[in-house]
This record gives C-alpha cells, sequence and structure tokens, in this order.
C-alpha cells in the first residue's frame, strides 16, 4: 500500500470552461453539477476560479459562483482558486467571504492569487495594470486583518470579523515567499515543471512563519491528472486544452474547448504545433496502475499533504469517470489494494 497516497487529500479546481456549441451558462450549471458528482466520491474541495473577458471561461465572480456550489452541495469544502486579490479591494473580499462564511459555516476556503488580468484591455476594464501585483503582500495582510479586526481606518468588517476562513495562497513565482512569511498554506503547480515545484517547496518550508492561520506549513500541489481505461483514452482527455491552450500562445486569446476528435486535426502552424505536442506532456495521465504509481513517486518528492486536481476536457462524461477512476485509485490504497476501475 501506498500511504502517501493513502494519506493525501484530493481535491478539484473546475475553472468552468466553456465548450464550442456550449453557453457560459451551461458550464457553469456543469461546475456545480461536478461539484455534487465529485461531493459523492469523497473529494475534500471544491474550488473554482476567476477570469475576466476570457472566451474559454465562465467563471468570472469566484464567490458568486462558489456560492452556488456550497448551496448545491452538503459536505465537501467549497473555495476559490482563486480570488485574484490585486483585482480588488481587500475590505471588499473579506465581506465576501465572510457571507460564504456565514452561510455555510465551517466549509468555505479563501484561495487567493497575485495575477491581474489576462490582457492590456481587461487591466484597464478593470482599472488595474501590471505593478498592482506587486504589493500582494501587503494586500493579503490588510485582508487578513479584516478578519482580525483592528483597521486603523475604525472601520470593521461585517460580517467577517472574528470569523475564521482558511487562507491559502496560489504561489507563482515569489508566491511561495509570500505564502511562507505570512504563515499560510500554499497551492503550488504545475505537475509538468517538477523541478521548479520542489524548488518552490523547498523555499516555502525553510522560510515558513507560523501564524494565527497556520502552525507549521502545508503544500497543495495542483495540475492536470486523467484516468482512462487505456493510455490513449487518457490522452484524448488531454487535447482539447492542449489545443486551446496552443491557439492561446499564438493568438492572443484563449478559446472554448473543442472535441478532442477534431482538435487533432486542425491545420497548425509549426509554433502552434509545438505548444499543442508539449501540452499533451508531463502530466499525469494513463490507466489507474500508470496514475497511482506517478502519484506515488511525486508525492514522496514534494511531500505535499495534498492534491488539487484541475483537469478540463470538452467530453464531460469522460471528465467525470477520470475522477471517478482516480477517487477509486485512493480508495483502494486506503484499503490496501490495488486500483480497481470504477463501477458504471
Amino acid at each position: 500500500m501506498s500511504s502517501v497516497i493513502a494519506s493525501a487529500r484530493f481535491s478539484v479546481l473546475d475553472r468552468s470552461r466553456t465548450r464550442e456549441g456550449h453557453t457560459g451558462a451551461e458550464a457553469l450549471r456543469e461546475t456545480v453539477r461536478l461539484a455534487r458528482e465529485v461531493e459523492a466520491l469523497g473529494y475534500h474541495r471544491f474550488w473554482v476560479s476567476e477570469h475576466h473577458g476570457v472566451p474559454g471561461v465562465a467563471g468570472s465572480a469566484p464567490t458568486v459562483l462558489a456560492a452556488a456550489v456550497a448551496g448545491a452541495t452538503d459536505r465537501i469544502r467549497v473555495g476559490t482558486g482563486g480570488v485574484m486579490l490585486p483585482n480588488h479591494r481587500p475590505l471588499v473580499v473579506a465581506e465576501q467571504f465572510g457571507v460564504l462564511e456565514s452561510l455555510f459555516p465551517g466549509r468555505v476556503d479563501m484561495g487567493l492569487g497575485r495575477s491581474v488580468g489576462f490582457t492590456d484591455g481587461v487591466r484597464r476594464a478593470l482599472g488595474r495594470d501590471k505593478d498592482d501585483a506587486d504589493d500582494f503582500a501587503g494586500q493579503l495582510g490588510e485582508l487578513l486583518g479584516w478578519f482580525l479586526g483592528g483597521s486603523p481606518t475604525g472601520v470593521h468588517a461585517r460580517p467577517s470579523e472574528g470569523l475564521t476562513v482558511p487562507p491559502f495562497v496560489l504561489a507563482m513565482g515569489e508566491g511561495a515567499e509570500i505564502a511562507a512569511r505570512a504563515g499560510l498554506p500554499m497551492v503550488i503547480g504545475d505537475l509538468r515543471g517538477r523541478e521548479k515545484m520542489r524548488r518552490g517547496i523547498d523555499r516555502y518550508r525553510a522560510l515558513f512563519r507560523p501564524s494565527p492561520w497556520a502552525s507549521e506549513p502545508y503544500v497543495v500541489i495542483s495540475g492536470t491528472i486523467a484516468v482512462a481505461g487505456t493510455p490513449e483514452e487518457a490522452r484524448r482527455l488531454l487535447v482539447p486544452e492542449a489545443w486551446s491552450m496552443a491557439y492561446s500562445r499564438t493568438h492572443g486569446t484563449f478559446p472554448p474547448l473543442p472535441p478532442a476528435e477534431e482538435a487533432g486535426l486542425r491545420a497548425m502552424t509549426a509554433k502552434e504545433r509545438g505548444f499543442y505536442e508539449s501540452g499533451l506532456t508531463g502530466h499525469l495521465a494513463g490507466t489507474e496502475e500508470q496514475v497511482a504509481d506517478e502519484l506515488e513517486t511525486v508525492l514522496k518528492e514534494t511531500g505535499a499533504q495534498e492534491v488539487l486536481v484541475t483537469t478540463s476536457t470538452y467530453d464531460r462524461a469522460a471528465l467525470l469517470d477520470s475522477y471517478r477512476r482516480l477517487a477509486g485509485i485512493v480508495d483502494a490504497q486506503r484499503n490496501g489494494g490495488r486500483p480497481r476501475p470504477p463501477r458504471r
């Protein structure tokens, strides 16, 4: 039995990816439906993301969507992966999470990132620029202060003050050091850049300072995991996202996900084809036994306590089947057996 898999928590981040031929409203409803399904499979958390002005993503208001997810589920923790703090005033973010925690006590997580808009146009529309991300540590401190009370303005965040909403820092670049010095749990990815990820984790653990929010380091590794009956079926799950990412890298906009059978046949320049092939590699993808072996390796290498699965694909039935198979791997390890194919 793999003790590292058996002892790790497994969670889901769904980006509400839009699909060709389907609306943004459908994508949001599919996110809520997936939350109910992965709750039944025993996943620990379900998080949603924040993107603005992106054709391929419907999730632009994560705290609103988190409320819908929490209202549709019973036990699973619900949160954001994440709210991009430089886009918002910390008081408003504190108030939003205070409302969520008040409505769904003991189930809400506050995942926070430091990205600012995808394009210049989005940043102008938000009234932000790239430099606003430079003060993320200060914004983070102000946000946490609203929960603890004692603002120098004399204002009190209602109903946030006095509530405990677990904060997490999404570590990109300097994020690992910021998380460590603030004494917060850290979410770091992706699984394709193992060496860079390990360096970030090592730096986080070395610099970690205990805080009211966490007494010791807590590491969540995030990335794509695709599990299917054959390696070829698992690779097929990766194709829509790989194509969309290649398109965004060459056209400057992230499009809706295409069906896998069409995406691989579309005409691509040599540069696009390179990005596309790169997007298919490095993920944890394969059969149950293959993914179990890879999971054991990465968990031993990183010492992570939790895995946040971020898989996106066009075929929603295949996506749910992948999550079901992954849950089967974890259940089998916890029960001392080998991974078994899920019952349908």
